[in-house]
């Protein structure tokens, strides 16, 4: 099946394929500008910028971990990763992925607008003043991510009535995705959650509000998988976990190691400061955390408001941003490795350029 381009907003993407945000330093400036410029929506993660090129653009640390929300979440590295991103894909439409729990979400949407971010995609939580942040940027497209046809509505009721307007586009997201799920542990193993069977729902309800494009998320690995879910009426897919194994993912090759390592099994659900169940891979940090053994907690970068300053944290046994950190810098023992449900089906790395063509034609 010949793909068809993806518009939203003002901008047209060639491929109907987004590259899935990931942070810390899974989706930064290699990633993101090589496949814009290969003709997909490259999507660089705000997440822990502090840490981009060994903490260079920070001002202040403690225990080579930025201190506090403004340094994990650095507005000078966001954009220098940009600057850098633009140099791979010159003027081709680039994402920016800004998670709704982190601390600063207002400001973090803001610097990303002055970055030069084309779309802003945001999930983990209902992002209902997402719009109030980009005033002054009419161009910047908005792209909430859903579980649900109610959620979608939810913020087109409040965007309306307040705003005047409707996202440009929603990612819908199934439970088999990377990271963060928006399902409780139960219902990632309902059918009825499966993406096969919200996409239909979410599409219904878009129309109500002018035919919002749809991009379904979740589990999605190769061009059969694409053509599925266009063929339900999906406008694009997101894919993260597939970008990993490639050679210009900004991942530590230690990540792209492990995640070619692991098998089906691996890959599990575990409980996360955020309040949501997080699908990664069992490593030694995942096996300290369940006997409580885990590294220290100490909330040096406060990078996520549900988890109140580290109370969290202590609940479930262990810092994200320290961990996520860790796993970009290579740690095996303590970091935390984040993976969608098909990641045991990486066996090699191969360049964007070779990923696209195999997503666009078939394998």
């Amino acid at each position: 099946m010949k793909l068809a381009s993806l518009k939203i907003g003002k901008y047209e993407i060639k491929y109907p394929i987004i590259q899935g945000g990931m942070g810390v330093g899974i989706s930064w400036d290699r990633l993101a500008g090589t496949v814009s410029k290969e003709g997909g929506l490259g999507v660089v993660s705000s997440v822990g910028t502090g840490y981009y090129e060994n903490k260079k653009y920070i001002e202040k640390d403690i225990n080579g971990r930025p201190l506090e929300t403004e340094n994990f979440y650095s507005k000078k590295a966001l954009f220098k990763i940009f600057e850098n991103a633009r140099k791979i894909c010159g003027d081709a439409p680039l994402g920016c992925n800004v998670l709704y729990a982190i601390n600063d979400y207002g400001r973090v949407v803001r610097d990303s607008c002055e970055a030069g971010a084309n779309i802003i995609i945001t999930g983990a939580g209902l992002p209902t003043n997402m719009p109030e942040f980009t005033e002054g940027f009419s161009d910047v497209a908005l792209v909430p991510i859903v579980s649900s046809a109610k959620a979608l509505k939810i913020i087109c009721k409040r965007w309306e009535k307040r705003y005047k307007r409707v996202p440009d586009a929603v990612i819908v997201e199934g439970p088999l995705s990377g990271g963060h799920q928006g399902f409780t542990y139960e219902q990632c193993f309902m059918d009825e959650y499966r993406l096969e069977n919200i996409v239909p729902q979410v599409i219904e309800e878009a129309k109500n509000w002018g035919d919002i494009p749809v991009i379904a998320a979740g589990g999605i690995w190769d061009h059969n998988d694409i053509v599925k879910f266009l063929k339900l009426g999906a406008a694009g897919v997101q894919m993260g976990t597939r970008f990993i194994g490639t050679f210009e993912c900004d991942a530590h090759d230690n990540f792209k190691e492990i995640l070619l390592n692991a098998k089906k099994e691996d890959i599990l659900l575990l409980k996360s400061p955020v309040g949501y169940p997080a699908r990664g891979i069992r490593t030694n940090l995942v096996n300290l955390v369940e006997k409580r053994e885990g590294p220290a907690i100490k909330c040096i970068s406060n990078c996520v408001a549900p988890c109140q300053r580290g109370i969290e944290a202590k609940q479930v046994g262990y810092c994200i941003a320290d961990r996520l950190s860790d796993a970009y810098m290579g740690d095996k023992e303590l970091g935390l490795f984040f993976s969608g449900a098909n990641g045991y089906k990486l066996d090699k790395l191969i360049s964007v350029k070779e990923l696209m063509k195999k997503l666009v034609e078939g394998e």
